[in-house]
């Protein structure tokens, strides 16, 4: 659960990267509001998507870990 729980928050770092990336693309105006949303939206369902993986392989290990 720990190692877990380290990889969730490595992911949530950067995604936190990402965000600021996107952030100065939208102060330098370089890009149209709905790529900036389309960015942001696209980065948390990367995130969610990763998240749920992860929280399946800790399920999955738990199950394995009991059986034996």
């Amino acid at each position: 659960k720990a190692m877990g729980e380290k990889a969730k928050v490595s992911v949530r770092n950067i995604r936190k990267e990402a965000n600021d990336e996107i952030k100065k693309i939208e102060k330098d105006k370089s890009m149209g509001e709905d790529e900036i949303k389309r960015g942001y939206d696209d980065v948390q369902k990367l995130t969610d998507k990763f998240i749920e993986k992860i929280d399946e392989l800790v399920a999955h290990k738990e199950t394995e870990l009991m059986k034996i």
